[in-house]
Formats: C-alpha cells, sequence, structure tokens
C-alpha cells in the first residue's frame, strides 16, 4: 500500500465504511471466519421475534373470534408456540453474541499485535514527530473502539437487518397497502440516509484524531511531572490539558448534533408510520378488506420494522466512529516503514571482528536538504573510533546510519562487505548495538532490565557480567541487588547509575560492533570514573563508535572522525589532529579553555 493511501485511511476522508471493512478483512481475516453460522443464528433469533405477531393475528381471528366460537386449545397452542419461539430467540441471541465476541476479539488481537509491531518499523523521523500519546491511542482506544462495536453494533446490526426485512416480507403478505403506507413514511430518512452518513463519517474521523491529542497533552504532563513542579508551570500545563478537552468537547458536540438530526428524521417516521397504519387499517376493516387479529399483528410488525431503524441511528453512529478508529489503525499499518527487515530472505553473518564500511553515503530528511554528504570511510576491527563535530555537522546521524536505525538515501553502509540492507534484523541486533545517552529502563527489576534483550541470561550469568565490567561492588550496595526495582523510567537510580545498568545490558548483549553516544556526558564527576572504567572492558577486544561530547573520549581513541557540515573533513590519532591545525585543534582548543575555566 502506498503512503498516499496510507494518509488517505489515516485521515478518512474519501474510504468508505466498505473499503475500510475490506481493508480491515485483509489485515485481520479472523474477522471474516464463521460468518455464515452466525447470520443463520441472527436469523432464527429475528424469525423467533415474527413469530409473535402472527400467533396474535391467529389467536384473535381464529382462537377467539372463530366461526364456531373460542376455540381454548387453539389459544393454548399459540401461547405454546410464543413460548417455544422467546426460547430460541433467547438461545440464537446468545450463541450470536458469544460468537461475535470471539472472532472480533481474535481479529482485533491480531490487527493490535501488527499495529504495535508496525510501530517500530516507522520511519524515525515519524516516530520523533508522531506525538507518543496519538500513536498508543490507535493501538489501544481506536482498537477498543472497533471491538465495542463489532460486538454489540455488529449484533444489534445483524439482528436489525434481518427483523427489518422479515418484517416487510409479512407486512406485505398481510397487506400490500398498510405496507406501503410504512414504507413510504420512513422514505425521508432512507432518502437522506447516506448523505447524513458521510457528514457523520467526517466528523467522527476528526473526533478520533482529537482522542489521540487529548491522551497525548494529559500524557506528557504526567510522565514530566517533575519538570512541570520544578518551573511552576502547573497553570500553563493545566490550560492546554484543558484546551485539548475542550477541543474534542467541540467536535464530539458537533458529531452528536449530526447523530440527533438522524435519529429525530427516524422516531418521526415511525410516530407516522404508526399513525398511518392506525388510520389505513380502520378504513380497510371498515371495508372488510381487514380483520382485527391483522391490524393488530400489523400493529406489531411496525414496532419490529421501525424499533430496528431508530435503533440503527445509534448504530451508525457507533460504526461512523469505530470505522474512523479502524482507518487510523490500518492508517499506521499501511505507513510503509523505512528501515526493513529482510527476514528469511537476509544474511546471517558469523560473529567475530567486524568491519565496516561507508561507501559514498549521502543522508537527507524527507523534503531536507543533505545532513551528510559523500561520507566514504573504512573502520578496522578492534579499533575504538571516536566521532566529534559540532551540534549539526551530522554526528547523530552517522551513527544511526551505523546502527541502521535509518537507510542512507544514496549510498552503502556495510559490515564486513555486505550491506547493512541485506543482514537479517536478527543477525545485525546480535553484532552491533548501541548504548544511548541516557539508556532507558522500564518499570520492572534491574535484573529483567539487564536481560531486556537476552531473556535467558540466568542470574550467574548476569552477575558475571557486573563482575566483568568490576560493577559488583556497586550491585551489592543495592538494597534488593539484582531484584531491586528501578521505578517508571528508571528514576528509582540516578543518570550515572542508569548508565551503569546500560552498559551491563550492552555486555550481556556481547556486540561485535558497539556504537556509543558519550556514555559520561550527563554524570556526576564521582560516577563518571566508574562509567570510564566499566567502559574500557566493555570496549576490549571490540570495535568501538563513540560520538564525543567531551574530548577527552577522543584523546583515548584510536582514530577520531571529524565531522563538519555533513563531512567528515579531518580523521587521524587525536595528537596528530591536534597538532594540524585544523577544525579539531580549534575544537581542542575551546574544550581545554572551558575546562580551565570550570
Amino acid at each position: 500500500m502506498s503512503a498516499a493511501e496510507a494518509t488517505r485511511l489515516d485521515h478518512g476522508d474519501d474510504a468508505g465504511g466498505l473499503e475500510t471493512l475490506k481493508q480491515g478483512l485483509r489485515v485481520s481475516p479472523e474477522l471474516g471466519r464463521g460468518w455464515g453460522i452466525t447470520g443463520l443464528l441472527a436469523l432464527t433469533m429475528t424469525a423467533g421475534r415474527i413469530v409473535v405477531p402472527i400467533a396474535v393475528q391467529q389467536t384473535i381471528d381464529k382462537g377467539l373470534s372463530g366461526p364456531g366460537g373460542p376455540d381454548m386449545w387453539f389459544v393454548a397452542w399459540m401461547c405454546l408456540l410464543c413460548v417455544g419461539a422467546v426460547l430460541i430467540t433467547g438461545v440464537a441471541s446468545y450463541l450470536t453474541t458469544v460468537r461475535l465476541a470471539k472472532n472480533s476479539e481474535r481479529g482485533l488481537a491480531t490487527m493490535r499485535i501488527k499495529a504495535f509491531r508496525h510501530v517500530h518499523d516507522l520511519p524515525v523521523l515519524t516516530q520523533s514527530t508522531e506525538r507518543r500519546g496519538a500513536l498508543v491511542s490507535r493501538v489501544t482506544s481506536d482498537v477498543d473502539t472497533v471491538s465495542q462495536f463489532l460486538q454489540f453494533g455488529g449484533f444489534i446490526f445483524l439482528v436489525s437487518i434481518g427483523q427489518m426485512l422479515l418484517a416487510t416480507v409479512v407486512m406485505f403478505f398481510y397487506s400490500w397497502q398498510l405496507a406501503l403506507v410504512v414504507l413510504i413514511c420512513f422514505l425521508p430518512l432512507f432518502a437522506s440516509l447516506k448523505y447524513l452518513q458521510r457528514k457523520m463519517s467526517a466528523a467522527y474521523g476528526v473526533v478520533r484524531a482529537k482522542v489521540g491529542e487529548m491522551l497525548s497533552a494529559i500524557a506528557e504532563p504526567v510522565v514530566g511531572a517533575q519538570v512541570v513542579r520544578a518551573y511552576a508551570i502547573e497553570q500553563r500545563t493545566q490550560a492546554r490539558i484543558d484546551a485539548s478537552i475542550e477541543d474534542y468537547r467541540r467536535t464530539a458536540t458537533r458529531a452528536q448534533a449530526i447523530t440527533g438530526i438522524t435519529f429525530s428524521i427516524g422516531g418521526l417516521a415511525a410516530g407516522l408510520a404508526n399513525a398511518g397504519v392506525l388510520t389505513a387499517g380502520v378504513l380497510l376493516g371498515v371495508d372488510g378488506k381487514a380483520t382485527l387479529g391483522e391490524i393488530l399483528a400489523f400493529m406489531f410488525l411496525v414496532a419490529l420494522f421501525s424499533d430496528p431503524v431508530q435503533i440503527a441511528t445509534q448504530v451508525l453512529t457507533d460504526a461512523q466512529s469505530a470505522f474512523a478508529g479502524w482507518r487510523r489503525v490500518l492508517g499506521v499499518i499501511a505507513t510503509p516503514a523505512d528501515v526493513v527487515d529482510p527476514g528469511e530472505d537476509g544474511v546471517t553473518q558469523a560473529r567475530g571482528p567486524v568491519t565496516v564500511e561507508f561507501a559514498d553515503v549521502n543522508f537527507a530528511y524527507p523534503d531536507g536538504d543533505l545532513v551528510l554528504r559523500d561520507v566514504d570511510v573504512r573502520l578496522e576491527p578492534h579499533r575504538r573510533v571516536a566521532v566529534v563535530g559540532e551540534t549539526g555537522s551530522g554526528k547523530t546521524t552517522f551513527a544511526k546510519l551505523l546502527t541502521r536505525l535509518m537507510d542512507p538515501t544514496s549510498g552503502a553502509v556495510l559490515l564486513d562487505g555486505v550491506n547493512a540492507r541485506e543482514i537479517s534484523f536478527s543477525s545485525l541486533r546480535e553484532r552491533v548495538v548501541m548504548v544511548p545517552q541516557d539508556g532507558y529502563l522500564f518499570d520492572s527489576s534491574l535484573a529483567e532490565n539487564v536481560r531486556f534483550g537476552r531473556p535467558e541470561v540466568t542470574d550467574a550469568q548476569l552477575l558475571d557480567a557486573f563482575a566483568d565490567l568490576g560493577l559488583t561492588d556497586w550491585l551489592e550496595s543495592l538494597p534488593d541487588g539484582l531484584e531491586s526495582p528501578v521505578g517508571q523510567r528508571g528514576e528509582s537510580l540516578s543518570a550515572g547509575e542508569r548508565q551503569l545498568v546500560a552498559l551491563v545490558r550492552a555486555n550481556i548483549a556481547d556486540p561485535d560492533l558497539l556504537v556509543l553516544d558519550e556514555a559520561t556526558s550527563a554524570v556526576d564527576p564521582g560516577t563518571e570514573v566508574r562509567v570510564n572504567a566499566a567502559l574500557e572492558r566493555l570496549m576490549a577486544g571490540r570495535t568501538s563508535v563513540t560520538i564525543a561530547h567531551r574530548l577527552s573520549t577522543a584523546e583515548a581513541a584510536d582514530e577520531v572522525l571529524v565531522f563538519d557540515d555533513g563531512r567528515i573533513i579531518e580523521r587521524g590519532p587525536h595528537a596528530d589532529l591536534v597538532q594540524a591545525g585544523g577544525v579539531y585543534t580549534r575544537l581542542h582548543a575551546s574544550w581545554i579553555a572551558q575546562r580551565s575555566a570550570v
């Protein structure tokens, strides 16, 4: 599916309900299974309801007003028939509901899984620009809206359609004149339904989008509560939340107003149908063209016809909200991934010393200028490489291409001579690991966070990993050792301690190529000594690339790459570059001056 189609589905402007249903069934084929049996059960349940007005007509015209006087046996049989019909209706209703629930939950579970997995395959730029709450709402609340509709709205829809069709057939059987009266009364509703459906579809598409925006507005200050308090911006934050909630309220109210119009037209049509049938029925009765039982049965049938029409207006409302949410979820799944896993067709590389090569690499963000230009460099195995440069020079982009978080616009990144695009993710992630500046920790124990990438690792192996990096004494200083809780986002630990956990996590992964985003740039001096010692042990025997914010890191490197305006303008050992009198000489002098000032 193209990006244009994905955008169309996301906004829900052009994709109709039928098209959305087709897309949804392709993504979740479980939703389409067993509908024959489910439809038959719904028809059985509906037929049970139609039996009652027929039994009423027969009871009045033959059981109570027959030519031979009242026939109580016939009346009793009609009562038993009604009881049987009610029981059959109840059983069929239960089975229909259960089948709808099972099928919808299976299908929506598949959709949730596919959507959640695809979120991680989305372009890095999309992940950076899309508000996290909006993405989460698509996998959670939008899917929940679809689930509620399929289980309850879908059930009512099946029953309503069957009930309307059977009621229409029986009405024409009793009196085609009265049946025409009913249909004429509902004609304005049927004529305006398509127009109102389009209006509701657009309105509820906006509502679902506003739900995502509201969740983002609420979630962000909850996660950043400390910053909100530290800068005393509670009132401003609350004002943003209030504005988002008010924006959602206005859009939801507008959507409900359209629903109200539909519901009002349906109620008016039902009232007119009842009045018309009663009037026309009396006239037909006077002329001897209709019996009392037939007129009373017809009144029941009008209710069986009009009630589903009115209920359908609410179902239609739920459907528009559900289909709007469905389109948003499908929009996520349909968004093309810029970094694709070749999977089973990909190359699986042997573990060992790794050689990295950037061959004529250029990179630009969509609709932007090049941020990396003509990068052509080879990194030999077991070398420690530092990447330096001013902000915006291309250092971080270089690291993202190296770890294949993004792919080059042109050129290739090669690992041991193989294009990274051709290497399976499972093999690539075994060989290449990135330790970010602030390693993200999950709300779990220390052990679970360290073994996150390798859940099969035992506690004994975890202890060895801490010992390998000289961190046993730090681990023993924690109150619960490996079972110490780290809190949400690791907030129970200091920034330096979170970095230590990230380093042990990388040690457990045992990569051939280690990419570091200056692990000591955000830690206190005391912890920096411990982190540096752990880094020395972690980088030993591996190829490593470090984005260096402090030039002390570059001093210890075997080779330094100097970036400026997206190009590598200098490379070589620290000592040689300091003496060269170029950009690195200036950066180093500035760094020395800053240290002296401190």
